[in-house]
This record gives C-alpha cells, structure tokens and sequence, in this order.
C-alpha cells in the first residue's frame, strides 16, 4: 500500500550526505510520495468518524420509529458518540506513548470494527448506547493519535498540506454518511438503518492492514533511543539527505531536553500542575481553538441538517436526505481548496477568513429561519452550504492540525489528549443539548448564538495565534516564549 522505500539505504544516504533522491527521479521529488502515502493511511482512521456521526443524521430518523424513542432519547443517541470519546481521548496520549503511534492506530481500527458491527445487530436502545461507546472509544483514540503522527512524520515544508488530509478523510466519511442514508432510506425501517452501519464494517480492518505498512514516527522511535531507525524514518521522509539529519540532530535535543528535565509524572505536572509561560500560552491557544471550534455549531450542522431542513419547510424525507449529501459534497471539496492554500497562505489568514466567513452564514441561516417566507428553503440550503465552505476552508482542518505542530516534543501526546478532551466535551455538549436549546431559545436563536462564537474566534486568532508555516517542529515553543 506504501510506495517502497529502502530504508537502511536511506539511512546510509542520510549519513553520508548524499544528494541523490530517495524515491522517484530528481523531476519528481520524493518528499511528496512518501510522506504522502503514511498520512493518507493515517488519516484514512478517522474516516469512520465522520461516517458514523453524519449516518445516525439520517438513521435516527429510522431509529426512532422502529424503537419508539422520545425526542430527548434520540438526542442522547446522536450525541452520546462525542460524550463517550472522552475516556479514550485523555487516555490516548498515554497509549501513543506506550503503543507506538502506529500500535495505537491498530488499537482505534479495532474498537472502530467492533463499533459498526454492535450498531448494525443493535435490537434495543441499551445495545445501540454501548455500540456508540465501543465506536466512540475507537474514533477517540484516532482523533488523538492521527494528528500526533500526522505532524511528526510530515517534513516542515508540506507539513500544513498533509495535516489537511486528516480533515479530508473526515468529511469523506460524513459525504459517505450522508450518501448511505439517501441510497438506503428506501428500505424497510428495520432493515436500512442496519445496513447503513453495516456498512463502516470492512474499511477499518483493511485501513488497519495498511497501518501494519506504516513506519513508526520517527520521533517516538527517537524517545525510545532508536536513533537508526529514526535516521531511516526521516531519510524516507524529509526533502533532502541533509534535512534528515538536521530533523534527528533537533530530536534527539528535544529528547534530552525532555528526560533531563521531568520524571515519570513529569508530563502531568508540566501542564497542568507548573507550566511554564511558554507551555501555559500553547495550552491556552490550542484549548481555545479547540473549544471555539466545536462552540461554532459544526456538530449542530453535521447531525441536525435533517431537522434544520425541515424547519425551514422541506417535507420530502427523500428532499432532505439529498440535501445533506449536497452539504457533505460541499463540505468535502472545500477541504481540498484549504489543503492547496495552507502552506501557501499560512494559518493565520485562513483561520481569519474562516471564522468571519463561519460568523456571517450563521447570521443568514438565523435570519433565513426567522424571517420565514417562500424562499426559506432555497435560503436556507445556501445558507448551510456557505457554513460548510467557510468552516472547511479554515476553522476545520487547521485547528487539529495547528494543535499538533505548535505543542512540544515531550507534551505533545498527552497535551493532544487534553485539548482534544476539550473539544470533544465542547462537541458532545452541542450535539445532545440542540434539540432542546432550540425549544427554548428557538432554532434561529441558537444559530445565532454560534455565529457569536464564530466571531469571538476570529477576534482570538487575531490576538493570540502566531504563524507556524513552514517552521520546524522543534522550533515551536520558541514563538510562544515572548
């Protein structure tokens, strides 16, 4: 599944200096192949994530009818995924240590099989909750540990462009979602929704056969004093002979740093018990990207556009249902728009424009709502899919992918773990209080408090986010010291 690369022979090129490309012909640079192909498989992980939040959307439809749930039981439902994502969440750091970055991804990919294969026999609402905490459990561990490889096998120079991948893979599973709740919707009610999550079986075991081709970060291996296979990770990977060497050099300083400097608890202690300034302004950025991220109401997007639809006069489940394959569509290939831009560009400005871009189509999606009229779906349906272009360009792939890069070598782990948590309770608290934050403030009302939120985040980019294109990781906490 992996372009082949020698590795003790690009150990021995790294060593010697040598100049001659490592894959591929000097016309077509190996830096983008390599790398490339460990990130895709890395992210590919997270792709039943999305599938599974964005398949309950249509599926609860379904649920709900053949069990006889209450509207507060179905809210539980599509929400408890997020809820349950926490325990796996703050202990992934700690398995991305242990495990490997790799080990941890096979980890994920298994819960991830057992979660879909639980969903589709499901014959009870108890059966359904545990399916969506043995899901949740996986894709916890994958939104963890992906990013954390995803950083620290990317060289600086096409780091922002392969971080983006992680986010596209996510919105492949949404479009995926969404399009299996269109093409099954026809069946019985007791049979589609089954075949929908049946579905999200097979990927993740042939995704976890192609984790087994991976390399280890070389970064992990490099705290585990395997500097040789470190040196051969990053031969494989970095955009020159020399380049590797220096990434080593700047490791294995970073490592020593580290183990010089904590003990076991060290890590704990160092965030949360006595940060320094420095790592108390990263912790700071990064919880807050995280929070104001999910705060913006993706997730109210994401699982309620069904319901959203309807409210604004789509009576058509079948109307609905392509709708929402529309937005995934949409979603998804705005990604790609954010991957070209984001080392081209940098975060900050694409960050900037998402947030005043996510602000403003939740202001028209409130007012579409409020103000009602014949055009209320047409307006509507423009609405959601400007949220989804703004919020995909900027505010979707970066904050994962920032939060990674920006936290030191010895947090970085755990710290991913902590600030992922963050979110996630950020999230889980959208997706299970929307329904009924919409009975008592009404859905404009809420619509209109996440563009608030959206605004506030652009207000804090502005003032607190420094620029991280095309630095080192090593080099990070060097912007926050000031």
């Amino acid at each position: 599944m992996l372009p082949s690369c020698d590795t003790s022979q690009a150990a021995a090129m790294a060593h010697d200096g040598a100049t001659t490309p490592l894959l591929g012909s000097a016309a077509e640079p190996p830096r983008n192949i390599y790398p490339f192909a460990c990130v895709t498989l890395a992210s590919l992980t997270t792709a039943l994530m999305g599938y599974n939040l964005a398949v309950m959307s249509g599926a609860e439809l379904f649920i709900r009818e053949e069990f006889g749930l209450t509207g507060e039981q179905t809210e539980v439902l599509a929400g408890s995924m997020n809820a349950f994502m926490l325990a796996s969440i703050l202990a992934a750091g700690r398995a991305a240590d242990l495990l490997g970055r790799r080990g941890a991804l096979l980890l994920a990919n298994a819960f991830l099989v057992a979660g879909a294969l639980a969903m589709s026999l499901g014959g009870s609402y108890a059966e359904l909750m545990a399916a969506r905490f043995v899901t949740g459990t996986g894709a916890g561990l994958a939104l963890v540990v992906a990013p954390v490889y995803i950083a620290e096998i990317s060289p600086a120079s096409t780091r922002g462009v392969l971080s983006s991948l992680l986010d596209i893979c996510i919105n492949v599973g949404i479009l995926l979602g969404y399009s299996s709740n269109y093409a099954f919707a026809g069946l019985p009610v007791h049979l589609g929704w089954r075949v929908m999550y049946a579905a999200g079986v097979l990927p993740p075991a042939l995704i976890a056969a192609g984790v087994l081709a991976m390399p280890e970060s070389p970064r992990w291996l490099a705290m585990r004093g395997r500097h040789a296979d470190a040196r051969a990770v990053l031969a494989c990977t970095s955009d020159t002979p020399a380049d590797a060497d220096l990434r080593l050099e700047e490791i294995k300083q970073a490592v020593s740093a580290s183990q010089s400097g904590n003990g076991g608890g060290g890590v704990w202690k160092e965030m949360l018990v006595r940060p320094s300034p420095a790592v108390r302004r990263v912790l700071a950025c990064v919880a807050g990207l995280q929070f104001l991220q999910e705060a913006s109401g993706i997730e109210a997007i994401v699982l309620y556009s069904p319901l959203v639809f309807k409210q604004a006069g789509m009576s058509s489940t079948a109307a609905v249902l392509g709708a929402t394959v529309g937005v995934g569509a949409v979603k998804t290939i705005s990604i790609l728009v954010a991957t070209s831009l984001s080392d081209r560009l940098g975060r900050r400005p694409l960050l900037l424009a998402s947030t005043g871009g996510v602000a403003a189509a939740m202001a028209s999606l409130a007012a579409s709502l409020r103000l009602g009229g014949a055009a209320t779906p047409a307006w509507c349906v423009a609405s959601v899919l400007a949220f989804v272009v703004a919020f995909s360009v900027g505010f979707d792939p970066l904050v994962p992918a920032y939060s990674a890069e920006v936290l030191p070598l010895r947090l970085r782990a755990q710290g991913t773990s902590v600030v992922t948590a963050v979110g996630r309770m950020t999230c889980g608290l959208v997706s299970m209080t929307f329904v009924s934050l919409a009975g008592a403030i009404t859905m404009p009302g809420c619509f209109l408090v996440y563009a608030s939120v959206a605004a506030g985040a652009s207000v804090f980019v502005y003032v607190r986010l420094p620029e991280t294109r095309g630095r080192n990781l090593e080099d990070m906490e060097v912007l926050f010291a000031d």
